[in-house]
């Protein structure tokens, strides 16, 4: 059964790729791991910052792919070190965040302190564009030109 679209308005021309966004957001709420938060640190930048305790620099990846900030953590399993564990709650479990950006946020770095992961945002304030468009007439484009005949003498 094919899905009401709230864009499909004649009034909301080309904001079909919302829809796709709003597609993408839905799908990434549902994660629960790694915990994160989110900060506003200045006027144009923020932070994310993700709870990553147990997991080193080199296993984790931060990427952007498809206007998606995307955090994926993999620990190498340890061989059997002959640990006998009566408890095992800190799981080596890999994970995947996905943060969809909004257009013009860019990531500035990210660092690892204490088992936070930090991510650096910068938000650009747009420069306003203004732009004249010009009118033509269809009046002066379909004016009939005047014939002229030559004679041949």
């Amino acid at each position: 059964m094919p899905r009401l679209s709230m864009f499909n308005s004649p009034l909301l021309l080309g904001f079909d790729h919302f829809e796709e966004v709003l597609d993408r957001v839905s799908k990434s709420s549902a994660e629960g791991y790694p915990p994160y938060n989110i900060e506003q640190i200045g006027e144009n930048q923020l932070c994310i910052t993700l709870a990553v305790a147990g997991f080193s620099s080199n296993d984790l990846s931060v990427t952007i792919e498809d206007a998606q900030l995307v955090v994926r953590g993999r620990q190498v399993e340890e061989e059997d070190t002959g640990r006998i564990f009566l408890h095992r709650g800190i799981a080596a479990r890999q994970f995947q965040r996905s943060f969809v950006l909004a257009e013009g946020i860019e990531v500035t770095g990210s660092r690892l302190e204490q088992g936070l992961l930090h991510i650096d945002l910068h938000r650009p304030t747009p420069e306003p564009v203004i732009k004249t468009i010009e009118i033509t007439s269809t009046e002066e484009k379909t004016a009939p030109k005047k014939k002229t005949k030559t004679i041949d003498i």
